[in-house]
C-alpha cells in the first residue's frame, strides 16, 4: 500500500496593512473635569496673589485674585454639596472621621503585612485633612483681604490678614510636599490624576461624568471676571490719581 505525504498547510498571510497593536494599558477616571478646573484656578489664584501681596503696582491685581479665590471656594463647596459622589465634601469628612482609629492602631503596627494597608489609609487621611485644611484657611484669609481692601481696620488687620497668607502657603506647601513624596515611594506621578483625571489600573470609573462642559463654564466666568476687572481698571487707577492729587493740594479740606 503506497503512502502519500501532504505538504503541512502554510499559515495563512496576515492582511496586507494589519498590524499587531500592544494592547492599551488599563485606566479609569477618577476625577471629573469641573473639580479638576475648581482645583487648579484655585490654586493659580492664591499664587498669584501671594505673589502680588507686596507693593500698590499690583494691589488690583492681588484683589482681582482674592475675589476670584473666594468664588471658587463657593463653587467648590456647592460642587461638594451637588456634585457627583467623588467630588462630595462628605467623602472628604468620612475619611477624616477613621483619623482616631487609625492614629490607634499604629501602636499594633510590627510587621511589613500590617504597615501597608496602614501606610495606604494614612496617606488617604493626610490627603483629606490637607485639603479640608486649605478650604477652611480660604474663608478667614479671603474676608480678611475684604476688610483690608475696604479700609476696615488699621495696621492690625493687614497683620492678621498677612497671617492667614503664610498659613495657606504652609498648608498649600505641606500638600505639595506629601504629594511628592508618595510619588517618590510609589514611584508614580500622585498629581497626575488631578491633571489627566484618570489613575492606572482597571475597575469601573469612580467618576462616572466628566462634566466638561460645566468645567469649560467656570473657566469662561472666571475670564470674564478678570476682563471685566481689567476694563475697569483705568477708570479706578485714574479716579484714584485725582483724588490723591486733589489730596495733596488741598490738605486741610478734610
Amino acid at each position: 500500500m503506497t503512502t502519500h505525504t501532504f505538504p503541512s498547510p502554510e499559515p495563512s498571510a496576515a492582511p496586507a496593512g494589519a498590524q499587531t497593536q500592544a494592547p492599551r494599558p488599563q485606566s479609569r477616571r477618577v476625577v471629573d473635569a469641573t473639580t479638576r478646573m475648581l482645583h487648579w484656578l484655585m490654586a493659580l489664584s492664591f499664587t498669584g496673589a501671594y505673589l502680588t501681596a507686596d507693593g500698590e503696582r499690583w494691589r488690583l491685581v492681588h484683589v482681582t485674585l482674592g475675589y476670584t479665590l473666594a468664588g471658587l471656594l463657593v463653587a467648590r463647596v456647592l460642587w461638594g454639596l451637588l456634585g457627583p459622589r467623588q467630588a462630595r465634601l462628605a467623602m472628604l469628612w468620612r475619611k477624616l472621621q477613621g483619623l482616631p482609629g487609625w492614629l490607634k492602631s499604629l501602636p499594633n503596627v510590627k510587621s511589613i503585612a500590617t504597615a501597608q494597608p496602614a501606610w495606604r489609609q494614612g496617606q488617604n487621611l493626610m490627603m483629606a485633612l490637607a485639603i479640608v485644611l486649605i478650604l477652611g484657611v480660604v474663608v478667614p484669609l479671603t474676608l480678611s483681604g475684604y476688610a483690608v481692601w475696604d479700609e476696615w481696620g488699621g495696621e492690625w488687620l493687614e497683620e492678621v490678614h498677612e497671617f492667614f497668607g503664610n498659613a495657606m502657603l504652609a498648608v498649600v506647601l505641606a500638600h505639595v510636599g506629601l504629594i511628592a513624596l508618595l510619588s517618590l515611594l510609589r514611584r508614580k506621578n500622585q498629581a497626575l490624576p488631578m491633571l489627566t483625571g484618570r489613575a492606572a489600573g482597571p475597575g469601573p470609573d469612580l467618576a462616572r461624568r466628566n462634566h466638561g462642559i460645566l468645567a469649560a463654564a467656570v473657566l469662561a466666568c472666571v475670564l470674564g471676571f478678570w476682563g471685566w476687572q481689567w476694563s475697569e481698571a483705568p477708570q479706578n487707577a485714574g479716579a484714584q490719581d485725582a483724588a490723591q492729587t486733589d489730596n495733596a493740594r488741598n490738605p486741610d479740606s478734610d
